[in-house]
């Protein structure tokens, strides 16, 4: 160990969360606005600050730690490969990558597996390989294939992304943008249907649009989408990073209809937030129209991502995580409901994926996850009046309880909570 590593290694934790707070805003960017809050350690649903206080993470890393923070069999397997072998690069073959393309496809009923890191990453490998599908497959004149998106969607950060946003944040100030893309309502079929022509190559979409604030799609919607794309000849496209791997109650959310996509996306919970994993599941159709040297990633597939990740599929496929967060997710969901604020619009979700939506007059949301923070819950406002609900799915039924009356304290009397 160098002589760097080890003072690192011996210097003394910072006296307290101010002196974090004014080095994160002497050196970092500010493209984020967290709370007054410094983590230091997780298990479970539960997270410690730097005073030792606990919460209970109803975030959950946007949906990255559904199995729990620190969960001990990922942990472990962690552990055991990081001393074996980490990353190979896809120069050469690796022995856990192969069980992890196993193993996926076994669990999620695809034929393909296209592995990356983020999510975003995830996205744009998706537009980059049904745009080739459609010029070699559908015929589509070179340069003109088109892809439809949903209004008020969140896909992820990169350029070409937030150039199909209809959120001015995401957007203003990063033009000029990624030509290509077609814009309808999220939840309007017969928009979908108006809007494809014969350019079209994709329809991407989340099947609950989560950033937008937890907003569900009417029942049927997706039935309607999956024949309109096949009769159509065009690729439906779920992006399934924050509602797959059980996040709804189901291990993808498109299971609620009965409908597989043609392409899914996951990352997040896949790798249980111990490290990025993402990955485009397919079919040797879609995914076959990829050669060697036209698309990559260094860390994409090492050995260290696809071990952790396969432990992350395992236990929360064996452990029950899945039904539980239906049945707690109903149970919360329920609960929610019942509050009597008149602050409260509408609460809405599916399994462990809810919000609660507030009344413009409430005075905006963040000064009710303010409130819930000091009663020792963590959440996310976004779009100024709604709160995100979503905690890892080993959250028992005594911990929903209890989550349970710090929603109601903070929602009827965020000023006193």
């Amino acid at each position: 160990m160098t002589v760097i590593a080890e003072t690192m290694l011996r210097e003394p934790p910072l006296a307290a969360r101010e002196d974090y707070r004014a080095l994160e805003r002497a050196y970092g960017a500010r493209n984020y606005m967290p709370f007054d809050v410094v983590l230091t350690r997780g298990l479970g649903v539960w997270v410690w600050d730097v005073d030792g206080r606990r919460y209970l993470d109803c975030l959950s890393a946007y949906s990255a730690v559904n199995q729990g923070h620190c969960h001990p069999g990922i942990l472990a397997v962690l552990t055991e490969q990081a001393s074996r072998l980490a990353i190979t690069s896809r120069a050469f073959m690796n022995d856990q990558l192969p069980l992890f393309y196993q193993e996926l496809c076994a669990a999620t009923r695809s034929h393909k597996v296209l592995p990356m890191n983020s999510g975003a990453e995830a996205v744009e490998s998706a537009i980059k390989v049904v745009r080739k599908w459609g010029y070699e497959m559908k015929g589509v004149p070179k340069d003109r294939a088109e892809i439809i998106v949903c209004a008020n969607n969140f896909h992820g950060r990169t350029l070409t992304i937030v150039g199909f946003s209809t959120d001015p944040t995401a957007r203003d100030g990063f033009g000029p943008f990624t030509p290509g893309f077609r814009v309808v309502p999220f939840g309007d079929a017969a928009a979908l249907e108006a809007a494809i022509t014969r350019h079209t190559v994709a329809f991407l979409v989340e099947p609950i649009q989560g950033e937008a604030g937890v907003i569900l799609p009417p029942r049927g919607y997706f039935k309607s989408v999956r024949e309109i794309c096949a009769r159509h000849h065009v690729i439906l496209i779920l992006d399934e990073v924050q509602t797959g791997l059980g996040r709804t109650g189901r291990l993808l959310a498109e299971e609620h209809e009965g409908i597989e996509a043609d392409l899914t996306l996951i990352g997040k919970a896949l790798s249980g937030g111990f490290y990025p994993v993402s990955a485009v599941l397919s079919n040797d159709e879609v995914l076959g129209v990829l050669k060697p040297g036209e698309h990559g990633s260094t860390f994409g597939g090492n050995p260290l991502a696809c071990a952790i990740a396969r432990a992350a599929l395992k236990v929360l496929l064996e452990e029950g995580m899945i039904e539980n967060a239906a049945a707690m997710g109903a149970r919360f969901l329920d609960g929610l409901r019942r509050i009597d604020s008149p602050a409260v619009k509408e609460a809405r979700g599916r399994g462990l994926m809810m919000a609660v939506e507030l009344h413009p007059e409430a005075g905006g949301a963040r000064r009710y996850c303010e409130a819930l923070r000091r009663r020792g819950v963590l959440c996310k406002d976004t779009h100024d009046h709604t709160i995100r609900i979503s905690p890892p799915l080993v959250i028992t039924r005594a911990e929903v309880d209890w989550a349970l009356e710090q929603f109601n304290a903070a929602l009827t009397s965020p000023a006193a909570a």
